[in-house]
């Protein structure tokens, strides 16, 4: 049995942990932090993967995830359209997920080096050599599962690096008056922000918005107040929310630049595999598929079933089948949003003709697996 190193400890690196657990297959995951942690993301997962997490015991039901079942759209300066959601989805913080499936993954005995970061991997003779801050060791199979932009990503140099991203994402937990089942995109100049509902009674409260924004106002509370409250429903919102982060958590530089999933024999998954832009119907969900595309592919390879050759063909394959057209729609969506003009021309599109809608969100989101 060849031994198996999962860099990345979100949602893809801990399901893909599980799913070797499942088939009998050690492995270890290197996390560069310990859990339960924040992290910038929309919060929200559509219900395709929902028949998959009751087949691993892997949905939270004692956290009683708001069921969302609406979509509230708005233009800059407020107008908006709410429209059913035909799949629908669940509301449930990164903080408590990825700590209930850490603790799931402990239960499958899962190895863990927490608070420990990767400062390099070489491919050499067929097997890899990964070396941490504390230790190194030689491993048959890596798993990259690091995330939107990560040093990782710096020392394999991989090639979205080289086109500077000029996105910031800036997310919040708030107490606020929104609907449970209610998940609403409002655009603002340069970017737009999610809210939806989680656990707890909390809402999450994240934004993309362009670094000249940041650059401009010098910080973000400034920028917010100059940028964000242009659309009167985001202004509402900031001004009768009670925010429960001492600070928001960022993340600079948020590239929607084509990766690939296999990189220097390195498998990916999530965000490391291909950035998951917010219009993609999201991100969450998509992470926790790559993950078990990508295991599926992996057995065989760790059993000695097959080549490594092989198992990366199938993989880039199955990635690309499932998840590339739906990348495409994104990103040419995410192209309306932000801007004063386009975004009211989505929203009028949406109001005026809602087959369009409807066939615009069933195209941006997954089947049930």
């Amino acid at each position: 049995m060849k031994r198996v190193t999962i860099i990345g400890g979100g949602l893809a690196g801990l399901i893909a942990a599980i799913e070797l657990a499942h088939a009998g297959i050690h492995a270890i995951l290197v996390e560069r932090k310990a859990y339960p942690f924040h992290r910038v993301c929309g919060e929200y997962i559509s219900n395709e993967v929902v028949p998959y997490l009751n087949s691993r015991n892997l949905f939270p039901e004692s956290y009683n995830p708001p069921a969302i079942k609406e979509f509230q759209l708005s233009t800059i300066d407020g107008d908006s359209k709410i429209m059913p959601l035909d799949l629908g989805g669940f509301g449930i913080s990164r903080y408590t997920y990825d700590n209930f499936l850490y603790e799931r993954a402990l239960s499958h005995n899962v190895e863990f080096c927490l608070n420990t970061e990767v400062t390099s991997v070489d491919f050499e003779q067929g097997a890899f050599r990964v070396k941490t801050d504390h230790d190194e060791w030689k491993t048959d199979l890596v798993i990259g599962s690091f995330g939107k932009r990560s040093r990782m990503d710096r020392v394999m140099n991989r090639s979205f690096l080289r086109r500077r991203s000029p996105y910031v994402g800036v997310k919040y937990h708030v107490r606020t008056e929104h609907p449970n089942e209610l998940i609403a995109l409002h655009n603002f100049p340069g970017g737009y922000c999610g809210i939806s509902n989680i656990e707890g009674g909390k809402s999450t409260l994240c934004y993309l918005t362009h670094v000249s924004n940041v650059k401009r106002y010098r910080s973000i509370g400034e920028m917010e107040k100059n940028v964000l409250w242009r659309n009167p429903l985001l202004k509402t919102i900031f001004n009768e929310s009670e925010f429960l982060f001492d600070k928001p958590e960022v993340i600079n530089e948020v590239s929607f630049e084509t990766k690939s999933p296999v990189d220097g024999h390195v498998l990916m998954a999530g965000d490391a595999a291909g950035m998951i832009a917010p219009l993609c119907g999201n991100g969450m969900a998509m992470a926790i598929q790559s993950a078990r595309i990508l295991t599926r592919e992996a057995i065989p390879f760790v059993r000695g079933e097959i080549r490594r050759e092989e198992m990366e063909s199938r993989y880039r394959k199955q990635w690309n089948d499932e998840f590339s057209s739906r990348l495409w729609r994104g990103r040419q969506i995410q192209k309306l949003f932000g801007r004063e003009l386009t975004s009211r021309i989505a929203v009028s599109l949406v109001m005026s003709i809602p087959p369009l809608a409807r066939s615009i969100i069933r195209n941006t989101h997954g089947r049930p697996f």
